[in-house]
């Protein structure tokens, strides 16, 4: 009787399938995360910066253009003061109280121009007497005496200029607290206004004088 010897046939292992598909999708996902890093790269060299976010793009339409050539924007701007102040002369020679400057606005200073213009002042002929004094002292070499009394005399015509300016300011101040009120006359620079304009000569006076001499306002 024979012994039959069966020989178990070489069972090779086969890889799974499953083990293949498990490392698969790893090896996608660092792939993908590599080519979205790159991606990112690209696109922040491309512009030199990094992308903008909504608020900070409203906020650059919204910021001021600044022009890049500033000696023409300095020229521009002169031109614009240049205009305004064409506008506000135009308006102090036309009486357009609107368009005059801030410091000629206003009822307390136009009844303060009236009342100066109404008035003779001392201080309007002040630059007139004063040429004629200067004049005369440029005669002393040759004549000292005429020197001398024209100085005396500029001094006295100085001491009633100011006199005239502080009789006015008296006067001008109890008109304006009988129209106005107690707190007008206390207003800074009501004092200033008045006496400047007394001591201009009348026709160069701005705003132009609209009363005449004696036409005191009510």
């Amino acid at each position: 009787m024979h012994n039959t010897t069966f020989c178990s046939p070489k069972i090779e292992p086969v890889r799974s399938d499953k083990k293949a598909k498990q490392t698969t999708p790893g090896l996608t996902e660092s792939a993908q995360e590599d080519k979205s890093l790159v991606n990112a790269q690209e696109k922040t060299e491309g512009k030199g910066r990094p992308t903008r976010s909504r608020a900070e793009a409203e906020a650059a339409r919204k910021r001021p253009l600044v022009p890049d050539d500033r000696r023409a924007a300095a020229k521009a701007q002169r031109a614009k003061a240049r205009e305004a102040r064409d506008v506000e002369y135009n308006a102090m020679k036309s009486g357009d109280e609107s368009k005059m400057p801030y410091r000629d606005r206003g009822p307390k200073k136009r009844y303060i121009r009236d009342f100066v213009d109404a008035r003779w002042n001392v201080g309007e002929y002040f630059l007139i007497i004063a040429g004629v004094f200067l004049l005369l002292t440029l005669l002393g070499s040759i004549y000292p005496t005429i020197a001398i009394i024209a100085l005396l005399s500029m001094y006295l015509v100085v001491l009633i200029a100011i006199v005239d300016a502080f009789i006015l300011w008296r006067q001008l101040k109890k008109r304006l607290i009988a129209k106005f009120g107690e707190e007008a006359a206390k207003e800074r620079g009501l004092m200033m206004y008045a006496v400047m304009r007394a001591f201009q000569f009348r026709r160069g006076r701005l705003p132009k004088p609209v009363v005449k001499h004696g036409e005191y306002p009510a």
